[in-house]
């Protein structure tokens, strides 16, 4: 109850009971409330920093409870007073932090407004996006498990996000599912209002924000290299009805791995469709989000099912069977 005031629990126990029994001390209070004489006397201490107890004037030696309805409206007050002097500082903060973004808006070298090189820049951008957001933001994440750089990154942004009723939809590879870091920081995600999907395999990073701007990096297999934001808005559009169409086509991140109607998984169809396209099985793999391992496992038991003896027989047969489709 006075904890805003700077009174902790015990703290509480203490003062209300000195108000009941004005003339206990320190060994009365111990007796009473069953803490040690420590406890007692380090609280004493913090309640006479409040001045809720001071010097008995009979007996200085002991500590007397400040009435309350002189003590703690004083409290309050002062903590009023605080808070007043707090928020009249962060105004002004806030006013020295917007002249300072100005200044440096104007000085700051740029290689053009849209254009962004290397992974701080990038990150920079994705902040204050961010924390303009007021509506909702998209985004694809290819790359399967998430490091923790990304997860510490990302979760302070999206918990202020969704704190100011911002709506967030990513989009993983299956892949991502696979991995107990990611599937925490989706768990947090989800319980604190975000919505996450999952598909086989995904175009590129991909990042929109409240309808109006979209940030894709300049090459999709290399995002270090940089990004470009683009504002104009019939792509920006274009690109949130591909998002939209991706989205209802995705499972739910919680979902277990279903099969279709020819026994394959989302994976496999991509894998499939991947290497029929010419795609390496390393490429296969970090499109994937997989490891290189595992796509030839995956493989070699495609093959099985097909009774196929070669990659090439194995392709013609999934043809027939209509799994290229």
């Amino acid at each position: 109850m006075l904890k805003p005031l700077g009174v902790d629990a015990t703290g509480e126990l203490v003062y209300r009971t000195m108000v009941a029994h004005r003339d206990w001390g320190v060994a009365d209070l111990v007796a009473s409330l069953g803490l040690s004489e420590e406890q007692v006397r380090t609280t004493l201490d913090r309640l006479a920093d409040l001045a809720l107890v001071r010097p008995s004037r009979e007996n200085p030696d002991a500590l007397r409870a400040v009435d309350p309805e002189f003590g703690l409206l004083s409290l309050v007050q002062m903590r009023q007073a605080q808070l007043q002097r707090s928020q009249l500082e962060l105004a002004e903060s806030h006013a020295a932090v917007s002249d300072l973004i100005a200044g440096l808006q104007e000085t700051a070298p740029s290689l053009g407004p849209d254009e962004l090189v290397g992974i701080d820049e990038i990150q920079r951008r994705i902040e204050v996006l961010a924390s303009r957001a007021s509506k909702e933001c998209l985004s694809f994440m290819p790359g399967g498990a998430q490091s923790e750089a990304s997860i510490n990154a990302g979760m302070p942004l999206n918990q202020a996000a969704l704190s100011r009723g911002v709506a967030i939809r990513t989009v993983y590879l299956d892949s991502a599912r696979n991995d107990a870091r990611t599937q925490k920081y989706v768990d947090w995600l989800v319980e604190h209002g975000g919505e996450v999907r999952t598909q086989p395999t995904l175009p590129a990073r991909l990042l929109l924000v409240d309808r109006e701007t979209a940030l894709v990096p300049l090459d999709a297999d290399n995002t270090r290299q940089g990004a470009i934001q683009i504002t104009t808005p019939g792509i920006v559009a274009l690109m949130r009805a591909y998002f939209e169409q991706l989205w209802y086509s995705a499972s739910p991140f919680g979902a277990g791995r279903t099969r279709d109607d020819e026994g394959l998984t989302g994976q496999e169809r991509a894998l499939l469709s991947l290497l029929s396209h010419g795609m390496t099985d390393e490429v296969a793999a970090r499109r994937l989000g997989l490891s290189l391992r595992t796509v030839r496992r995956m493989m070699a038991d495609l093959m099985d099912r097909l009774a196929a003896k070669s990659r090439f027989e194995a392709g013609m047969r999934a043809a027939q069977r209509g799994w290229l489709t």
